[in-house]
C-alpha cells in the first residue's frame, strides 16, 4: 500500500507515460509504419530535430522514446532556466564522452527551444554542424520565427498535431486499466464529450481532467462507483481549472481571433475576445503589446495616432495594472477595430529588408557621406550634398538610394484620407515615382 501511496504523488500523466512506441499514442503521420521519423528511429540513422506542436501532444514523450530505442545518453535542458553556460557544459560533457567510446552521439533535448535567446541559440551551432549532439528541439511556437535560420538550416522540423477523439479514447480507456490506482477503483464513463471538449486535443490537460474528477469523488468514506458524466466534469473544472489555457492552444486560437477582429474592423468582436483573455488571466501587457504591433502594422499609416494610442495604453496597463488596465485596453481595441486600416509601412520594411538581403555591398553615395576629417574631405566626402532647406519647398532632386536601387520604390500609399495627403507631396517631388492616376 506505502508504494500506491508514493506513487500518487505522481502526477497521473507522468504514470502514464509512454515507455516505447507502441504505447505512444497520436502522430501517426510521424510515427507510423513507413512515415518519416518512424524510419528514421528503425534505421538509427538519426540527425538534428525539431518537434513543432501545441502543448501535451507528446514532444517531450517522444524525445525520451528515441532515445531509449536508440539507446542514446540523453542530455536535457530547460530554455526558461538554462543558460549559455549551461549549453557549453553539456556540449563539453558530450565531446568527452564521445573521445571515450564509440557509440552514436548523445541526444540534447532542448524544452521550449523557442525561449532560447540568439546568443544561447548560436551556442548550439558547433555540436549540432560537427554531430557532437543530435538536437531535438521541443517548441509551441513557430520555429520560422523564433529559431535563428543557420540553426534551423541544421535541423528537420517535424508537425505534431492535437490528438483526435480516437486518441483521447484510447489515453482514456490506459488510465482507467493500467494505472494502479485507477484501476482499483470502480469507475463509470457515463458520459466523456465533456472531458474531451475540456481537454483540447491535449493528452496531459485529459489525464489532469481525470485526476481532479476522481479525486472530488473520493475524498469521504463512500466506497461506491463513481459516475463521470459532462455535469460532473463541468462543475469540477469551474473550481479547479480555467477553460482558457495560456499556455496551451486555445490561447493562440483566441490572441488569433483577436488580432484578425481588430484588423477586420470589427470593435465588438475585438472587445469579446480580449475580455475572453482576460477572463482566463492572461497577463494584460501581452494584449497591450499585441496592439502596439497591429497599430502599427495594420492601422498603419492611415491613422498614425493609433500607434500613439496604444503605446499610451501599453505604459498605462504597466503603470496602473488590473482590474483598472481593463479599460483603457478596451478604448484602445475599439479605437483601432474602428480606424481606417492600411498596411503600407509594414509592406515597405518588408520590400526593402529583402532588397538589403539581396545586396549587401551597395555602397552609400559620397555626397551623402560624411566629412568629419580633412582627408574625407579631399576624397570627395559630402561634395555634391544638397542641404534640403535651403531649397524652395524644403526639398531638392538629389537620389538618395545606392547605385543599383535608383528609383526604387519601397513605400506605396495605400487609399486613405492620411495617406492621400502623403501621396499628394510625394508626388509633387518625386513626380517620376509617385505618378498621378
Amino acid at each position: 500500500m506505502s508504494d500506491m501511496v508514493t506513487n500518487l504523488l505522481t502526477p497521473l500523466p507522468e504514470r502514464l507515460r509512454p515507455k516505447n512506441l507502441s504505447q505512444y499514442v497520436g502522430q501517426r503521420h510521424l510515427v507510423g509504419k513507413g512515415c518519416i521519423l518512424r524510419n528514421m528511429i528503425d534505421s538509427g540513422n538519426l540527425t538534428s530535430f525539431i518537434l513543432w506542436g501545441p502543448p501535451g501532444v507528446g514532444k517531450t514523450t517522444l524525445a525520451h522514446i528515441i532515445a531509449q530505442t536508440l539507446d542514446r545518453e540523453f542530455y536535457t535542458l530547460s530554455a526558461v532556466s538554462s543558460g549559455v553556460k549551461d549549453v557549453r557544459e553539456v556540449i563539453d560533457l558530450a565531446k568527452r564522452k564521445n573521445l571515450f567510446t564509440t557509440s552514436k552521439a548523445p541526444i540534447l533535448f532542448i524544452d521550449e527551444i523557442h525561449r532560447f535567446n540568439k546568443a544561447q541559440q548560436d551556442a548550439l551551432l558547433g555540436a549540432v554542424e560537427d554531430g557532437t549532439v543530435v538536437l531535438i528541439g521541443a517548441t509551441t511556437e513557430n520555429p520560422s520565427f523564433e529559431v535563428i535560420t543557420p540553426l534551423l538550416s541544421r535541423c528537420q522540423v517535424f508537425v505534431l498535431k492535437s490528438l483526435e477523439v480516437e486518441d483521447l479514447k484510447v489515453l482514456l480507456d490506459r488510465a482507467l486499466t493500467e494505472d494502479e490506482y485507477l484501476k482499483t477503483l470502480d469507475i463509470r464513463l457515463n458520459e466523456t464529450e465533456a472531458l474531451f471538449r475540456q481537454s483540447g486535443g491535449d493528452a496531459r490537460k485529459l489525464l489532469n481532467i481525470l485526476e481532479i474528477v476522481v479525486s472530488s469523488q473520493t475524498n469521504d468514506e463512500d466506497n461506491g462507483p463513481i459516475i463521470i458524466d459532462n455535469k460532473l466534469v463541468t462543475d469540477c473544472l469551474q473550481e479547479n481549472i480555467a477553460i482558457y489555457d495560456k499556455g496551451g492552444e486555445m490561447h493562440y486560437d483566441i490572441i488569433s481571433a483577436f488580432i484578425k477582429s481588430v484588423r477586420g474592423s470589427d470593435p465588438n468582436a475585438a472587445v469579446y475576445w480580449m475580455a475572453r483573455m482576460l477572463d482566463g488571466g492572461e497577463d494584460p501587457l501581452f494584449i497591450a503589446r499585441r496592439l502596439c504591433i497591429l497599430a502599427a502594422e495594420d492601422v498603419g499609416l492611415a491613422n498614425p495616432n493609433a500607434l500613439l494610442l496604444a503605446n499610451a495604453t501599453f505604459q498605462i496597463v504597466h503603470t496602473i495594472g488590473m482590474p483598472e488596465a481593463r479599460i483603457p485596453l478596451s478604448e484602445c481595441a475599439i479605437y483601432l477595430a474602428s480606424s481606417p486600416k492600411s498596411n503600407s509601412a509594414y509592406m515597405a520594411i518588408g520590400a526593402a529588408l529583402e532588397a538589403a538581403s539581396q545586396d549587401k555591398t551597395a555602397s552609400v553615395p559620397l555626397y551623402l557621406r560624411n566629412a568629419p576629417t580633412k582627408l574625407m574631405d579631399e576624397l570627395g566626402y559630402s561634395d555634391g550634398y544638397k542641404y534640403a532647406h535651403d531649397y524652395p519647398g524644403h526639398f531638392t532632386d538629389l537620389e538618395f538610394l545606392p547605385r543599383g536601387f535608383e528609383g526604387h520604390v519601397f513605400y506605396e500609399p495605400q487609399p486613405n484620407r492620411h495617406e492621400d495627403t502623403l501621396k499628394a507631396y510625394l508626388q509633387q517631388c518625386w513626380p517620376k515615382y509617385y505618378t498621378k492616376k
